[in-house]
């Protein structure tokens, strides 16, 4: 008997560490054409618990048909971090549309000198990774897909690339990137621009229906980009909208406001209002994200992915100052 309940301990202490999920490791995107840190955004970053941030470097685009890079880094001497960076570029859709099959390997050359010229002017400490940000389509996957393996064979590093939610809904028709590990895009579920009671940024229940069957992507290795981000959908006489980064319900508290709804107000008097001149009528709809909405994504995802990190769109003072990042 005696070596009965030492057996059963085991299997008891096993039990319980597999039913405990480990905490998510986490940090940022940092997605500013000028690399530069504040003291909030700095002291974000150290408690990060993730050695990398992901650091957009340029975005790319196709001008009058000729592949152009778009808001390239600058760095300002604040911008100094033990973190390792892992270069991100935007690639527009349409810079594969129709493109060359001799342009392709050109176009990755052509990325990873730019991605190794601003490393070595600004002495930034990458590691081996460079990620691509792409939000391509049935259209363009084939040669999308092309340039990512043209790009791993060019620099020798690895190559990882984002995910949206269509892209895993879609699966059969956007195809299946050629990477070992990719970062699902958990926001943007649907358009700001439309007149609509959802919130744009993330609305879960939309979410939870584009990843019903996660579970089934070919990929295993996904990592997850949940947003922090807010902003403010001005509403003109005409029902256009258009946006105001980084608004928040606090920021609708004004002698001039006419509160409509707890996140919604109308203007009463013309005037400037956040650098934009703004008319009397035109309404304000704030979205931001709850702490619940978060939580209610990572219970949802731990079911559906084994284990993975988190990386916040965005580090901004503006969205980390009074963020709880411990949501596991």
């Amino acid at each position: 008997m005696r070596y009965i309940r030492p057996f059963l301990f085991l299997i008891l202490l096993s039990f319980i560490s597999c039913g405990k999920k480990d905490n998510h490791l986490y940090t940022f995107y940092y997605w500013k054409t000028k690399l530069a840190l504040d003291k909030t955004e700095k002291d974000a970053l150290q408690k990060a618990s993730d050695p990398v941030l992901y650091t957009r470097f340029f975005d790319v685009d196709k001008v009058d048909g000729k592949f152009q890079p778009v808001g390239v880094i600058t760095k300002d001497k604040s911008f100094e971090t033990d973190k390792q960076i892992a270069p991100t570029v935007f690639i527009t859709n349409r810079t594969f549309l129709y493109i060359k099959k001799d342009d392709i390997p050109f176009l990755a050359e052509k990325v990873h000198q730019l991605i190794q010229k601003k490393t070595d002017e600004y002495h930034l400490k990458t590691n081996n990774e460079i990620q691509i940000d792409c939000d391509w389509t049935a259209g363009t996957r084939d040669d999308y897909f092309t340039f990512l393996k043209e790009l791993k064979k060019i620099s020798g590093k690895e190559i990882t690339c984002t995910l949206r939610l269509h892209q895993v809904k879609d699966k059969a028709q956007t195809g299946i990137p050629p990477v070992a590990k990719v970062f699902l895009m958990c926001y943007s579920t649907s358009s700001p621009l439309e007149n609509s009671d959802k919130n744009s940024i993330l609305d879960v229940n939309i979410l939870k229906s584009y990843l019903s069957k996660l579970e089934e992507y070919p990929i295993k290795k996904i990592e997850v980009a949940l947003p922090i981000y807010s902003w403010g959908i001005v509403t003109n006489h005409l029902g256009k909208h258009r946006l105001i980064n980084a608004l928040s319900q606090k920021d609708l508290d004004n002698l001039n406001f006419r509160k409509i709804s707890e996140n919604e107000i109308e203007i009463q008097k013309d005037g400037f209002y956040f650098g934009n001149f703004l008319n009397k009528g035109f309404k304000i709809k704030i979205e931001e994200i709850s702490d619940q909405q978060l939580q209610d994504v990572i219970h949802f995802l731990d079911k559906k992915i084994p284990q993975y990190n988190i990386i916040y769109y965005q580090l901004d003072s503006k969205f980390v100052s009074n963020q709880n990042f411990n949501l596991n």
